[in-house]
């Protein structure tokens, strides 16, 4: 398996919450491949929250060879996501993709993640769904008039789960990860007729700037089975070329799952299997 990146030249391409993490890793990728990408996120040189910002993202995807345009925005201001699209279509008249990947669920804070959740803050259920499925539906709803209106586009959303037989440890986060896996079928069904396709690309275990310092502050590194975030990239920059991408509309599968269909390997040339959690944590049937 090895890396033939698509021709995605003329393309144009909004990701969000790409200063940094998965975000970050699709929109270098489409850049590689020629597109031009809109970078959003609330981290700006000017105002820089962590580390990475969308300036360096959308520099790095032109130093890639696409064309990278940081676009400002916190999406869970309507009136910010509306701006954003409104730019798009002033300066490029189209829009062909539209990554939703903004997360802010772990605002509330992850201290006592696992704990029960009568003992969990209530600020954490909030976190999630206003600033990770609301944000997938707010931008989601401001690219798809553009995308029907010109007969043709792709929705991906990188927040949902595949892995559906499993609890994931937090019940907000379960519950949310199920939501963005449903919101993907909703939103194929209703785009179907109008030549838009939406599908679910779900990244596995991440080797994101945030996991290698976790590590690190154990004086570890991130195991073997994590993949970089550009591994989600290049699965995106294929359902985007691929010709009969309405097949997989309304689906949704791990970064690692689409790599065996387009024939991918991670950036260092790894194989990259489906992440899975262990057996303590898959849901049992109700007793007999």
């Amino acid at each position: 398996m090895t890396w033939g990146a698509p021709d995605l030249r003329g393309r144009v391409a909004v990701v969000t919450g790409a200063s940094r993490g998965v975000g970050r890793g699709i929109a270098l990728v489409l850049g590689e491949c020629g597109a031009t990408v809109y970078v959003t996120g609330r981290s700006t040189r000017a105002h820089a929250r962590a580390k990475g910002t969308i300036d360096d993202t959308a520099a790095e995807v032109t130093a890639r060879g696409g064309r990278g345009v940081a676009a400002p925005a916190d999406h869970t201001d309507d009136a910010q996501t509306a701006a954003v699209f409104a730019t798009v279509a002033r300066d490029e008249g189209r829009i062909d993709l539209l990554v939703a990947n903004a997360w802010g669920g772990y605002e509330a804070g992850t201290e006592g993640f696992t704990d029960p959740f009568w003992e969990q803050p209530l600020d954490r259920w909030d976190a999630m769904f206003t600033a990770g499925l609301r944000a997938q539906f707010a931008t989601a709803r401001a690219a798809a008039p553009a995308m029907v209106a010109q007969g043709d586009g792709l929705i991906v959303l990188t927040g949902g789960t595949d892995m559906r037989d499993y609890y994931l440890g937090n019940v907000p986060y379960d519950v949310v990860k199920a939501a963005s896996s449903r919101l993907v079928v909703a939103l194929a069904h209703e785009l179907r007729s109008h030549g838009v396709a939406a599908v679910g690309v779900y990244p596995g275990f991440t080797r994101t700037e945030a996991v290698v310092d976790a590590f690190a502050k154990q004086g570890a590194e991130p195991p073997p089975e994590t993949h970089s975030p550009e591994f989600v990239g290049r699965a995106v920059a294929h359902v985007l070329a691929d010709r009969d991408r309405m097949a997989l509309s309304g689906t949704g599968g791990q970064a690692a799952t689409l790599a065996r269909r387009y024939g991918f390997a991670d950036v260092d040339g790894r194989e990259i299997a489906p992440f899975a959690l262990s057996g303590e944590y898959r849901l049992s049937g109700p007793s007999a």
